[in-house]
Parts: structure tokens; C-alpha cells; sequence
């Protein structure tokens, strides 16, 4: 299928705007715990209500959201998938939705994967439908799974491809990917922005593609989901607090709890460990849907004594939050 790319900022506005003009639908669905940006559509697709929406509504009308599969906490696939037929059987007919987009990797919602099975199966409900699929690689693309887009781990391939973030090294850029006649949909005039095609931003972009290609990153990649895994998983066996460690290759993190039998999230464990870490000179970011999840996200480019450092500051930092007692 021919592929056509363009390079503006606003991405989700965009995927939107292309698929209601080509399927000549209203309907979008996400899925819960996604994040897709803070634009009033980004929000909008965005299934999680803390921090992200505020009191910044009302939002964009014809947007869904299905149940996203969690396993730890008890979303199995085929209850995801029930729940998306079921809002197509309570909500929204499927041929009035234009699109499906999800994340490959949830980012914000806490790093939650997406098994290669429930992509698969997703993807055959939307050929049924007529419905395209969109997937989200603005954090999870660009090598930061292992490969360059996490959705490849799955053999699935999209109607429209998201990317940002990594593609130029920090500068301002996004892009859209998809098949010619959903690009083409909208008529001329139709797409633009003030800041679209930004050169330097766009050379920049360019430069990042050698670099992956000249470096290996990929397999650098690859390699460092290892190092990240054999880590973090021994600080799983050492600490039941550390619930889950999940991911796809070095998109990783852990899901910390109050003690496993309930898996009570512990929000205020993670806070702590945070604020001594970044005393050890460490920065990490908390995620998902109760706060209580570290993710890490080390550079491609890092070197391997670095990240093993930053591991054995993050393995002595949780042991000084947790030896500071209990949440």
C-alpha cells in the first residue's frame, strides 16, 4: 500500500480530521488510561481524567473510550474486547466510527503493553467495520521498544502511524503516516498549520534517521531492554512492594503496591522514592492511572556503565524508601 508522509505539529488533529473525511464518520474510539495529548481533541481521546482534563471541558462530542486489558489488575484481553463490543452495542454503532486509536505501549498510563494478540484481534474488528486503525507511537516509537515502531512487535499493520518526541532530538516536530488514499482524503486547503514543515526542525529530523541507522540504535535498543529487565527484576525478588514489572523491551517499569496480596497502589511509596532518588542524583517520572508506577526511559545513546549506574542508584534508593517504613 503506498505511503505518504507529512510533518506538522498537532498530530491527533489531524489523524482525526483524515479519518472522518475519508470514511465520512463522525465516531472516534480510544481506550482508557491512554494519553494522547493536551490539545482540547488530545484531552478528549485521553482516558484518564486526573491532572490531564481538569476543568478544561466541555470536549469534542463523538469521542469513546473501551476498556483498555490490564491483566495485573484484573482486565483480562477478552474482557477488553467484550467491553469494545460492547460500547459498539451500547454506545456507538461501528459504522458510524472513523477510527480506533490506541497506543502500542501506554505511556502516561503506565507503561500497560499491548499484547500482540489483542492487537491482532482489534485489528481484524475494525477491517470488519470499515473502521481504521490509528496507532500512537509518539512514545513508544523511534527504537524506544527495540525496534522502530512498538506496533511491529505485533505483525499488525495501521491505517495511520503518529510519531513525535525522538524523531528530531528535542526540536519541535510530529508526523503522520498513513495509506495515500487516507491522506489524500482531505481536499487541498483542508490541513495546515502556522509552525507546519518547520526546516531546521525537519533537517533535524533527517540527521536523527542516520544516526539510528549509522549507530545501530536499534540493536543498542535491544540490548539495553536486557540490562533494564535483569535489573529491575531483581529488585522485584528482592521487594514484594515492586507488584509488576512490565513493559516492552526498554520501555519498561514498575507497578509499586503496599503489599502484593491486595496490590493496593502506593502513590505516596512512589512520591518518596522519587524525592530520593533525585537525591542521588537519579530523575524518574511516576505514571499510570493511580500514580503509583515508575517508568524509565533511558537514552538509546547511553552507555552501558551508565546505566548500570543509574540502576544501582535506583536499587539503593528504593531500599532507603522502603527501610523509611511503610505507606
Amino acid at each position: 500500500r503506498g505511503r505518504r508522509s507529512i510533518l506538522k505539529g498537532w498530530s491527533h488533529v489531524l489523524t482525526c480530521t483524515e479519518a472522518r473525511a475519508f470514511t465520512g464518520r463522525p465516531g472516534v474510539v480510544a481506550l482508557t488510561h491512554a494519553f494522547h495529548g493536551r490539545t482540547l481533541l488530545g484531552m478528549s481521546l485521553t482516558g484518564k481524567a486526573g491532572y490531564y482534563k481538569q476543568n478544561f471541558g466541555p470536549f469534542v462530542p463523538e469521542v469513546y473510550h473501551a476498556p483498555v486489558p490490564y491483566p495485573y489488575r484484573g482486565v483480562s484481553e477478552e474482557m477488553a474486547l467484550e467491553g469494545l463490543e460492547e460500547l459498539f452495542r451500547t454506545q456507538v454503532d461501528p459504522e458510524r466510527v472513523a477510527a480506533l486509536i490506541l497506543e502500542p505501549v501506554l505511556g502516561e498510563g503506565g507503561f500497560l503493553p499491548l499484547s500482540p494478540t489483542y492487537l491482532q484481534r482489534v485489528r481484524e474488528i475494525t477491517e470488519r467495520h470499515g473502521i481504521l486503525l490509528v496507532v500512537d507511537e509518539i512514545q513508544s516509537g523511534f527504537g524506544r521498544t527495540g525496534r522502530m515502531w512498538a506496533v511491529e512487535h505485533s505483525g499488525v499493520v495501521p491505517d495511520l502511524l503518529l510519531f513525535a518526541k525522538s524523531v528530531a532530538a528535542g526540536l519541535p516536530l510530529s508526523g503522520v503516516v498513513g495509506r495515500a488514499e487516507v491522506m489524500d482524503a482531505p481536499k487541498p486547503g483542508g490541513l495546515g498549520g502556522t509552525y507546519a514543515g518547520n526546516p531546521l526542525a525537519c533537517a533535524a529530523g533527517l540527521a536523527v534517521l542516520d544516526v539510528f541507522q549509522e549507530e545501530g540504535l536499534l540493536e543498542r535498543a535491544q540490548a539495553l531492554g536486557e540490562l533494564l529487565w535483569r535489573d529491575l527484576l531483581r529488585l522485584q525478588e528482592r521487594h514484594p512492594q515492586v507488584g509488576e514489572v512490565r513493559g516492552l523491551g526498554p520501555m519498561v517499569a514498575m507497578e509499586l503496591v503496599q503489599e502484593p496480596r491486595t496490590k493496593a497502589p502506593a502513590p505516596g511509596l512512589v512520591g518518596r522514592l522519587l524525592e530520593e532518588a533525585r537525591a542521588r542524583g537519579l530523575l524518574l517520572l511516576r505514571a499510570g492511572m493511580y500514580g503509583n508506577v515508575v517508568r524509565i526511559l533511558v537514552p538509546l545513546v547511553a552507555k552501558e556503565e551508565e546505566v548500570a549506574e543509574g540502576l544501582s542508584r535506583l536499587g539503593g534508593a528504593l531500599e532507603a524508601t522502603l527501610a523509611g517504613g511503610e505507606e
